[in-house]
């Protein structure tokens, strides 16, 4: 434990994880060469630079010395001194950051940076909007604008995401929309997320990989795949696996996330989420031949990075609808729940009054209706007597009235 704290403590410094990626932009170093030079995967570095993870020991050192700025030079005599506070890099980061991404951004016409390194940053944005809202000297955006923000900038890619999960294009756009309406009964829970890009998209998922929606007539079936090849056997693919499975290949080979982040996103174990990563990219193996002739698992991971993105750039998804529809329609939805809700207990409660003004005091036991019970047994007893006993009845009784005195009673 002392040694430990005192590694951490001789540590160097590292600047906001935002501020990481500026420098390392500012010296023209792509995330690769950060990763081969420290040792490490590139999502790794993406992890470094989101505030994700921080690097520790010789690699927190070498990170440090890596991105650290270059010295100032002094200032010629002859020239004005250089402002100390530039603009330009922190308004260029912040469009790099908001660069499209393959997959989690619609345009993909400005290849500022590669998909998987724009996708990141998206997501760093979308975890540091908040601080961006708070800055000094800015106006601090709405609820309203910053739900805005988020969709414009989400909603296209998460589309085509979540039609490469389910190959089914309107089920996607209603997907996303639900996802965002959900976000917005829940922005205050929302806003203050880490990661609310992840929080939608999650969310998203979730829905549409209902296995009620199998019960519906226009989502039973998938839509009709692509045309080209490659791209259609990619597409019959994923379809082909689990959803487990095809959710976890896309979150880690297509959206960019490392695989702690993809396991808890597929609430699953990491070994189970890595298990599932090399069942899947092994299934898709079988159908892309170039797949199986990359020389290294990250190699592989890239290309199908690549052949995701281009297969979510090639098909035609449905845009989705603008911010303020969603929204108000989240609202409409809430409202509308919500005089229900009402509804329903102002209905039990008139019924349980009813009821107790209706209802008996006190139990009576009704009556049973009359009924012919059948099946008795006659009555027993002595029959009638015929004339030959009545006789004999008479006979007997006058004997015994004049028969011998030991017979007949006497009277003391």
């Amino acid at each position: 434990m002392t040694r430990s704290t005192t590694d951490e403590a001789a540590a160097p410094p590292l600047p906001s994880p935002k501020e990481r990626r500026r420098l390392r932009e500012a010296k023209s170093l792509s995330e690769d060469q950060v990763a081969a030079a420290v040792g490490v995967t590139r999502a790794t570095v993406r992890s470094w630079e989101t505030g994700r993870t921080s690097p520790r020991g010789r690699k927190r050192a070498l990170y440090a010395k890596l991105i650290a700025p270059e010295p100032e030079a002094p200032p010629v005599p002859a020239a004005p001194p250089a402002p100390t506070t530039a603009p330009a890099p922190t308004a260029s980061a912040s469009a790099t950051s908001a660069a499209p991404a393959a997959i989690v951004e619609a345009a993909p016409e400005a290849p500022a940076q590669p998909p998987a390194e724009a996708a990141d940053a998206e997501t760093a944005t979308d975890a540091e909007a908040g601080a961006e809202a708070g800055a000094p000297g800015e106006r601090p955006l709405s609820p309203a604008e910053a739900f805005d923000e988020l969709y414009t900038r989400t909603a296209p890619g998460l589309v085509r995401q979540t039609y490469l999960l389910t190959g089914r294009r309107a089920l996607a756009r209603e997907s996303v929309e639900r996802a965002f309406e959900l976000a917005w009964q829940r922005w205050p829970e929302v806003a203050v997320d880490r990661d609310p890009a992840g929080w939608v998209r999650a969310a998203a998922y979730e829905y549409a990989m209902s296995p009620w929606h199998r019960l519906r007539r226009t989502h039973r079936h998938p839509d009709a795949p692509p045309t080209e090849p490659g791209k259609r056997a990619l597409f019959d693919a994923l379809l082909d696996l689990p959803p487990a499975y095809r959710r976890t290949l896309l979150l880690y080979d297509g959206v960019g996330l490392d695989l702690p982040e993809t396991a808890a996103e597929t609430e699953a174990s990491t070994p189970a989420a890595a298990g599932r990563l090399m069942t899947a990219r092994a299934a898709v193996a079988e159908r892309l031949p170039e797949l199986t002739a990359a020389a290294s698992p990250a190699e592989q991971s890239a290309l199908l990075h690549d052949r995701l993105g281009g297969l979510a750039r090639a098909e035609h998804v449905p845009v989705p609808q603008p911010a303020r529809a969603v929204r108000t329609g989240s609202e409409n939805k809430a409202r509308l729940w919500t005089r229900a809700a009402i509804a329903g207990v102002a209905l039990l409660i008139a019924v349980t009054g009813l009821t107790l003004h209706t209802a008996p005091t006190h139990y009576e036991q009704p009556i049973s209706p009359a009924e012919r019970v059948g099946g008795v047994p006659p009555r027993g007893g002595p029959q009638k007597l015929t004339a030959q006993d009545l006789k004999l009845q008479k006979s007997l009784s006058e004997q015994l009235a004049h028969g011998p005195e030991r017979l007949v009673p006497q009277a003391r």
